[in-house]
């Protein structure tokens, strides 16, 4: 080897070398970027089909006003709302009838599978009028109301509301409770009602100064006596100050 020679092999074998790290590092980046597709794509998987649920059991305590609400994370509507402290308002859905979150077994029930509606979405929030909707039913529904109206399952009665009232496509289910209050829900009507997974709505005062909304399917208005028990009770053993 001349010593001309010499320092172009040196070149050469350090040319060669950084090469051969370059080709290195480029495979181990793309060995580091297929594992983490691969374990993003398990993750975007598993969220894609929960589908904005979770079946996370965690408890989370939620403070509205003077009242403090305990709910597993997988009863708590929307991933924002899923998390301790204090707030103005909290979602909640469970199926019915047995009142628990959404879980790997209760995946079709909560999707709406096949045309089931079969899942009732409690809203609590602070108390904003002095009456509930069956204290509103006597001051102000029944002036709103067309006469006379017409049976209903289980002792409903439905109304229609006049154009006046600002209610269209909606009517009123009354029933009488035992203890002579009545029952009243707003629903909507027609094509509305066929179209909403859960059209008739219900507010009561539970808690301290709180007004709990629920909505459910037209269809269980034929078992209002025992929505209305369950929805009470498990509103009770969801608030953890007394009310």
């Amino acid at each position: 080897m001349t010593e001309a020679t010499a320092p172009a092999l040196q070149s050469r074998h350090a040319i060669d070398s950084s090469f051969m790290m370059k080709v290195f590092y480029v495979f181990a980046a793309l060995a580091l970027l297929s594992l983490g597709i691969s374990m993003g794509g398990k993750w975007l998987g598993r969220s894609i089909a929960l589908a904005g649920h979770t079946d996370d059991a965690t408890l989370r305590e939620i403070v509205i006003g003077n009242n403090v609400i305990s709910a597993p994370s997988n009863m708590i509507r929307f991933d924002r709302q899923r998390t301790d402290g204090v707030a103005s308002r909290l979602d909640l859905y469970l199926r019915w009838p047995q009142m628990d979150g959404y879980s790997d077994a209760a995946r079709d029930d909560f999707n709406h599978a096949n045309g089931s509606r079969n899942v009732i979405f409690l809203s609590f929030g602070e108390r904003m009028m002095s009456r509930d909707m069956s204290g509103r039913l006597e001051p102000i529904y029944s002036t709103m109301l067309v006469q006379p109206g017409q049976p209903g399952p289980s002792g409903v009665e439905l109304f229609m509301f006049n154009e006046k009232s600002g209610y269209l496509n909606e009517m009123l289910a009354v029933a009488r409770q035992t203890d002579g209050e009545a029952f009243v829900a707003r629903c909507l009507a027609g094509e509305s009602a066929e179209e909403s997974l859960a059209p008739c709505e219900r507010d009561i005062h539970v808690g301290k100064d709180l007004s709990l909304t629920y909505r459910f399917p037209l269809a269980l208005l034929a078992d209002w006596q025992a929505l209305e028990a369950t929805v009470r009770a498990k509103a009770a053993s969801l608030l953890k100050t007394a009310g």
